[in-house]
């Protein structure tokens, strides 16, 4: 009993480690907040927190202690600027602890099912990252279909604007007319500047909820039309033909990758299926593996050299930007 309390604990350790390695942002991302807390301050204005993301969230309630112990720590704040991104209705101390519950119930069935600490104690924290992959799927489905709506939604603020409108009615017959997510997250644009915030801190918290690469440079063009002046229909237009190009260069790619893409899957999954078909079959077949220390290791190489192989192929594949 006691290693298995000093098991759970460096697993519980461990896994708070690696979510803080995990989570702190990348230089491309520090760059990137650079230049947006930068686009943020106002010309002959020092740059202050005071223009950060308003963002608003959730009471913690019962799970308010554990945002307390990392509010000091960027996990806090990449975790919630996660969630409102893919419009959880979740704290970051509900995400922590459900993280923690699976984490550990994990550890405890691969422990009592075969015994061995270092097998039950990868299972444990691969299984922590449970929730915030399930965010980052909800925040890139998001994205997605935000992408998809995008360029008719640009197409309708350009035609508002040749009508005679201003840019805030444009982004309100946006926030009316376009299709989801685009509706809801224009919408806030539109109750936002009417409530008194700036166009420009408007735009940016939307870029913050929304972080799409096409979003960025239609939010960069109007800004900077605001600032230099020019015909911000004709730059919507321009915009929009850009934002479509790229979709249709992805959709290019997406279909020569597919058959990598499904190379990858297939000799990711293959091992392990061949594993349970050969159990099912003769039951026992593979009991060697886990009872002999040789085996164990052998086991543990060829998981090794699997994530190695998913990973590279992934690496490949990604490489490819529009």
């Amino acid at each position: 009993m006691t290693l298995l309390i000093i098991a759970f604990l460096s697993m519980m350790l461990l896994t708070f480690g690696i979510l803080l390695l995990a989570m702190r942002p990348s230089s491309e991302q520090k760059a990137l907040e650079k230049r947006i807390t930068h686009i943020k301050t106002a010309p002959g204005q020092a740059s202050s927190n005071s223009g950060g993301l308003l963002l608003a969230t959730p009471d913690a309630g019962a799970f308010f202690w554990i945002e307390r112990l990392i509010a000091n720590f960027s996990i806090s704040g990449t975790l919630q600027t996660l969630i409102v991104q893919a419009d959880a209705n979740i704290t970051v101390g509900k995400v922590l602890f459900i993280s923690g519950a699976i984490g550990a119930g994990f550890f405890t069935c691969a422990f009592l099912y075969k015994g061995m600490i270092l097998p039950a104690l990868i299972a444990g924290v691969q299984a922590c990252f449970y929730p915030v992959l399930f965010l980052r799927f909800k925040r890139d489905r998001k994205v997605k279909a935000f992408n998809a709506g995008l360029a008719d939604s640009i197409d309708m603020m350009s035609r508002s604007l040749r009508a005679g409108h201003s840019v805030v009615a444009a982004i309100g017959i946006v926030a009316e007319q376009a299709v989801e997510p685009v509706r809801s997250e224009f919408n806030e644009v539109f109750k936002k500047q009417n409530y008194g915030l700036p166009l420009r801190e408007a735009l940016m918290q939307l870029l913050d909820r929304v972080p799409s690469q096409d979003l960025r440079v239609l939010v960069t063009g109007m800004l900077v039309q605001k600032e230099t002046g020019g015909n911000l229909a004709e730059i919507l237009d321009r915009i929009s033909h850009v934002i479509r190009e790229r979709l249709r260069i992805k959709g290019e790619i997406r279909t020569h990758t597919a058959q990598g893409r499904l190379t990858g899957w297939i000799l990711c999954l293959l091992p392990l299926v061949m594993l349970l078909m050969l159990n099912f079959i003769n039951p026992g077949y593979s009991s060697i593996l886990f009872d002999d220390p040789r085996g164990r290791k052998l086991l543990y190489t060829g998981v090794g050299l699997l994530v190695a192989g998913g990973l590279s192929i992934r690496t490949i594949i990604n490489s490819i930007e529009v």
